[in-house]
């Protein structure tokens, strides 16, 4: 079975108008708007989907605030969804749409979904790179870019109570992998047809973190762009249309080596500008991170109080019993909703 990344992210806004205006500065392909929702697709064939939240918010959801409310997960077949439906179905509700769409609660109290998706292949050609004793480019002056426009959706990142738990759903249920796993912080895992180092990275809702309460909600999403030209040319087009810039600038993640410029979104969270991160497969040997900071960023531009010691170097190769010995298999009680 092979789940082959996300298919849509469904949000839940309280100014439509203000978001969809948002992601096209962003550079999202803008499909269509109107009154009641505003669509992006991108070249994968992925979308982005604005709802007002009461119409956005699923039935029997965990989630609390704005953002995304539900992700969509695409599938490569309908016969392999029909076989994920069934493990699914062993004890929640499911809601089909007449397209076959399957809806459900995950542990952890997140609405996700499932369909089929025809993913097309995206061909990007960064400019090569430069440098001492190694030239890459002669004679050949670097692009000039105008606009970001990513071109994937990477990642979706929810705060949850309990991490462990609704990672082993993922795992058992959806064929999840796990990539890297931050004790007390979070778990970064993939879908099983995917090569980006993470899909979902579930967050510890209890950390001491502006915009964490202990309560299930959408931290941010991750869009792929082709390389630290295009991530620069919408931070700076963001900010020349008035939007707030990040707050620690560019950096680069210890964790999955990926460069960042995280913005922060009126329809919820941050949307993440994202580029050159790790590419795994199953031959990809999890990481236990003792040191959350450490695993979190190599380098920023804005550092913050936070990171003026350099973390220490605490990383192993993980084990099974590192974050799974005490989970359970038990949908948590916040999760045993359904659509109806």
């Amino acid at each position: 079975m092979a789940i082959v990344g996300i298919e849509s992210l469904i949000y839940g806004v309280e100014d439509l108008p203000a978001c969809v205006r948002f992601f096209e500065d962003f550079g999202l392909p803008l499909a269509n708007s109107g009154a009641d929702e505003g669509k992006f697709l991108l070249a994968e064939g992925s979308s982005v989907v604005i709802r007002e939240l009461a119409s956005a918010r699923p039935a029997g959801s965990g989630i609390v605030g704005i953002g995304v409310q539900e992700a969509i997960l695409g599938v490569d077949t309908r016969e392999n969804l029909e076989l994920l439906v069934a493990r699914v179905a062993v004890d929640r509700e499911v809601r089909r749409d007449e397209d076959g769409t399957a809806h459900f609660i995950a542990n952890g109290g997140v609405p996700l979904g499932l369909r089929v998706f025809s993913k097309r292949t995206v061909v990007t050609s960064p400019d090569p790179l430069n440098s001492p004793g190694n030239i890459n480019r002669l004679n050949r002056n670097r692009r000039y870019r105008r606009r970001a426009i990513p071109k994937v959706i990477q990642h979706v990142v929810f705060a949850v109570q309990d991490p462990e738990n609704a990672f082993h759903f993922l795992k058992e249920r959806l064929d999840f992998r796990i990539s890297d796993y931050q004790p007390g912080y979070g778990i970064y895992s993939r879908c099983d047809g995917a090569n980006n180092h993470h899909n979902i990275f579930l967050l510890n809702a209890k950390l001491p973190f502006p915009g964490l309460d202990g309560q299930t909600r959408f931290h941010h999403a991750n869009f792929g762009v082709e390389d630290i030209d295009e991530i620069m040319v919408g931070a700076n087009h963001m900010v020349r249309c008035g939007w707030e810039p990040a707050h620690l600038g560019i950096g680069r993640h210890r964790t999955d080596s990926a460069l960042f410029y995280y913005v922060p979104c009126p329809a919820g969270g941050e949307a993440e500008y994202g580029a050159d991160g790790d590419a795994v497969d199953d031959a990809w040997v999890p990481r236990y991170w003792s040191s959350p900071l450490f695993g979190y960023a190599h380098y920023v531009h804005n550092l913050p109080p936070f990171l003026q010691e350099e973390p220490q170097w605490e990383v192993r190769y993980l084990t099974e019993a590192d974050y799974l010995e005490d989970a359970t298999y038990a949908p948590t009680a916040q999760a045993t909703g359904g659509h109806h």
